[in-house]
C-alpha cells in the first residue's frame, strides 16, 4: 500500500535491547501470529500487525511508550508546519534504513514523529 501523506501509518513500540526484541518476536507470534523483518539486533519491524509496526531496543532511549509516526512527503515543509501549529521538536531529522524522521511534542504532552521515505 502506498504511503498516503498526513496519515498516520506506523506505530513503534519500545522494547529492552536484544532480549527485549526476541521476546517480543515470541510474544506477538505466538499470540497473534505476526511475523517480523530484522534490522540488525534491536529493531524490528512487521506489516502483518494492521498498521506496519516495529520494536525499537536500541539500549539508552528515554522512550518508553509506543511512538505513533505519520508519514509525510516533504519532511522540512512538515517539521515547519508542526513547529508553526506550536509542536516542539524533541529529535531533529535523522536518517534511518528506509527513510528519515524526526520527533515532536504536541501541546497536549504527546510524542509524535513524523517520516519521509524522500
Amino acid at each position: 500500500m502506498p504511503n498516503k501523506p498526513n496519515t498516520i501509518n506506523y506505530i513503534e513500540f519500545p522494547a529492552a535491547g536484544a532480549d527485549g526484541i526476541a521476546a517480543a518476536k515470541a510474544f506477538y507470534g505466538a499470540a497473534f501470529g505476526w511475523s517480523f523483518k530484522d534490522w540488525g539486533e534491536t529493531y524490528i519491524d512487521t506489516q502483518d500487525s494492521g498498521v506496519a509496526s516495529g520494536f525499537d531496543g536500541e539500549a539508552g532511549k528515554g522512550e518508553r511508550a509506543p511512538l505513533v509516526v505519520i508519514y509525510a512527503a516533504g519532511l522540512e515543509g512538515a517539521q515547519a508546519k508542526v513547529v508553526a501549529a506550536g509542536g516542539v521538536v524533541t529529535r531533529d531529522i535523522f536518517s534511518f534504513p528506509g527513510g528519515r524522521r524526526f520527533h515532536f511534542r504536541d501541546p497536549a504532552g504527546n510524542e509524535l514523529a513524523v517520516w519521509s521515505d524522500r
